[in-house]
């Protein structure tokens, strides 16, 4: 198949009300990455919108209506994935002053009888399950047209007035609305666990399949930009990972 990238612009597919991703008004932290890569190859962004749902990548990359999704999953079948450009963990949260301050693993005892808030049908949830913590926990839902509703900042207000010991987020999700929480917050990645499904993901771009000299461009892309890449990751809050499992800051 030809290579079907259009190199007038950088057409980026995106969620335009996934924060702290992507949205509309190019606030997320996937819109600075994209201004940065476009700023670099000297031409405009162009972006594809559509709810980062069932059906997204067959909408937009499949449609050829964009080129690029600017953060995927490695591994992720529905697309080509270039080159890791961030390591990151699902995270506990919960307020600074908290009894639960040093809790690192969810088999902690400090958690027995806590509520913790939980997206359903994330790894976490499997191991809170396994480590009999479901019980009092709360559950907020996956999939979800975030124009409408979310359940990230739901959680976070429950942890931050209260309502909730703690919450247990994606890491990017969570160390964003730690971040900008009115109440000291603290974002601990679960690095540390020993069973149950991986909490540790490499976050890569996303291309359709065989497009070999995109990928190419790409890679060299992440490469040269790679400290700029980190700088905007952690102003937005981001927690990101050695390979050995390290924090990378500043």
């Amino acid at each position: 198949m030809a290579d079907l990238v259009d190199r007038s612009a950088l057409r980026v597919c995106a969620d335009p009300a996934n924060m702290p991703f992507s949205n509309d008004k190019g606030q997320g932290f996937e819109n600075k990455i994209a201004d940065l890569l476009a700023q670099k190859l000297s031409v405009p962004v162009i972006y594809t919108w559509f709810p980062q749902a069932t059906g997204f990548v067959r909408n937009t990359l499949g449609a050829r209506k964009c080129d690029l999704v600017i953060g995927f999953p490695q591994g992720d079948e529905l697309v080509q994935n270039t080159n890791t450009y961030y390591r990151s963990a699902y995270v506990l949260i919960y307020r600074t002053d908290s009894p639960l301050a040093g809790v690192e693993t969810l088999d902690d005892p400090r958690l027995k009888g806590k509520s913790i808030g939980v997206i359903a049908g994330t790894p976490p949830a499997t191991i809170m399950a396994m480590d009999g913590l479901l019980g009092t926990a709360r559950s907020f839902q996956l999939v979800v047209d975030r124009r409408y509703s979310s359940p990230t900042e739901e959680m976070m207000a429950a942890v931050a007035n209260g309502e909730l010991d703690g919450g247990v987020l994606w890491g990017p999700i969570g160390g964003y609305y730690a971040k900008l929480s009115p109440v000291p917050m603290s974002v601990v990645p679960l690095v540390k666990e020993t069973k149950g499904p991986r909490m540790i993901f490499r976050i890569t771009m996303g291309i359709r399949p065989r497009e070999p000299d995109w990928k190419h461009e790409l890679n060299d892309l992440i490469a040269v930009s790679q400290d700029e890449i980190n700088a905007i990751l952690l102003d937005f809050g981001v927690p990101i990972l050695t390979e050995n499992d390290e924090p990378i800051r500043r």
